[in-house]
């Protein structure tokens, strides 16, 4: 992050230290796509708290546009904030991290893991892949299509002007909105309707005390949900 000024791709084949949220391990099993890309800028930390959005749309984009079927006709659905499933299950992680150059500009890393040709068994969540769906789509197609829908959806964002219609895409690519979930803390939880998301991204959560705004949670779905609350687990 020194010296590079931004709009910089690095891939690879496996990893030897793979994280998701939280420092939880990410599989890294050859076959899978492994892309990060390296934005720098001068936004604040609010200008880019909407990248999640961003980045869930081009990643269930690339999947789809790689299996040729049309946008709106598979089961690719998208989990607040940034979780991509195919038919319920997961199927990406997406993982977000930023840093100061010494410039004082900021870099933002948006590493994006799609499982292509294998899922992890042991996970508390429902996983799958490419493969497992029926698709023999190769990482390195499938990482075109990544670079192509990340570079038109974050045109889109436009440093985070574009953000309502970010927004508006991505409330269409939605899974349980208006459905009962619970959203946990680290010390506490809480239970509501699934509305939809804010102006700045955030979840909104309605229960019989008014409306709650979340920023951060781990959601689970709640009774009646086809796979169940522990299978849906983000990560």
């Amino acid at each position: 992050m020194a010296g590079g000024d931004g709009n910089l791709w690095i891939t690879a084949v496996t990893q030897n230290a793979g994280k998701a949220r939280r420092g939880r391990e990410w599989v890294s099993n050859k076959g899978n796509l492994f892309a990060s890309l390296l934005l720098v800028n001068d936004l604040g930390v609010q200008d880019t708290s909407t990248l999640p959005f961003v980045a869930s749309l081009a990643v269930a984009a690339a999947i789809e546009k790689s299996i040729s079927v049309e946008f709106n006709n598979l089961p690719v659905k998208i989990k607040w904030p940034n979780d991509v499933l195919f038919n319920e299950k997961k199927i990406s992680g997406i993982l977000l991290e930023a840093s100061i150059t010494p410039t004082g500009k900021r870099a933002m890393v948006i590493g994006c893991g799609i499982n292509c040709a294998h899922s992890p068994k042991t996970a508390l969540y429902l996983a799958t892949s490419l493969h497992e769906e029926g698709y023999k789509v190769s990482a390195d197609a499938l990482f075109l299509a990544l670079s192509d829908a990340m570079h038109h959806y974050l045109s889109i964002w436009n440093n985070g002007a574009g953000f309502a219609e970010i927004r508006r895409l991505w409330l269409n690519k939605a899974i349980g909105i208006g459905e009962m979930i619970t959203a946990r803390f680290d010390n506490s939880s809480k239970s509501g309707k699934f509305v939809g998301i804010d102006q700045n991204g955030r979840l909104i959560l309605a229960d019989e005390a008014g409306e709650t705004l979340i920023s951060a949670a781990d959601i689970f779905f709640g009774p009646g949900q086809k796979n169940g609350s522990e299978k849906h687990e983000k990560t």
